[in-house]
């Protein structure tokens, strides 16, 4: 069992891939589709990102998205709690209480203050959240992809933005829009 789904996954990469250089804001789907993950996926979890401040977007064939902050601003879990709120590591449900020897009384000594199995969840809680807070997208994309992959992202983005650009130019000249 993971504590955080995909979706945590596939929005870090996601922001990580809007930190390269782009001609035109990418598509939710052209971000998608350079991954090799699901577009529907992405769509739910771009809006979220968007909520919290971390990307904006714009509207329309041409529309896309974009970092909204620098990089250095963003941390992982702004990312993660943008995506699965403030999802808690450890969920104690009081087992202690249940003791067939308590004959359904638990005595006092047993339930007293916090149960120390929920206490060392709570305190390693605190250390991930404290690691992700102090961890940026910055620091995440130092290192990561040569600068001739950075090209080819660049150009396969640039492609992907052209090729939006001749659909909207050509449905423009078939009435089917209006130009902007």
């Amino acid at each position: 069992m993971s504590l955080y789904g995909v979706s945590v996954e596939y929005g870090l990469h996601t922001v990580l891939w809007l930190l390269a250089e782009h001609p035109k804001r990418p598509s939710s789907r052209d971000l998608a589709e350079m991954q090799g993950i699901p577009a529907a996926m992405l769509a739910k979890i771009m809006p979220k990102l968007e909520k919290a401040g971390i990307v904006s977007s714009s509207d329309g064939i041409s529309g896309g998205y974009a970092l909204a902050k620098p990089a250095s601003d963003v941390t992982v879990l702004d990312v993660v709690d943008a995506i699965e709120g403030d999802r808690k590591l450890f969920d104690c449900k009081e087992v202690r209480r249940g003791c067939v020897l308590f004959g359904g009384v638990p005595p006092a000594w047993s339930i007293s203050g916090i149960c120390r199995i929920h206490a060392v969840m709570l305190r390693a809680e605190k250390q991930m959240r404290v690691e992700l807070a102090r961890t940026t997208l910055a620091d995440l994309a130092r290192g990561g992809r040569p600068p001739e992959f950075e090209a080819l992202v660049a150009d396969w983005f640039r492609d992907r933005g052209a090729a939006r650009e001749t659909a909207r130019i050509a449905a423009v000249r078939k009435g089917r829009r209006s130009p902007r």
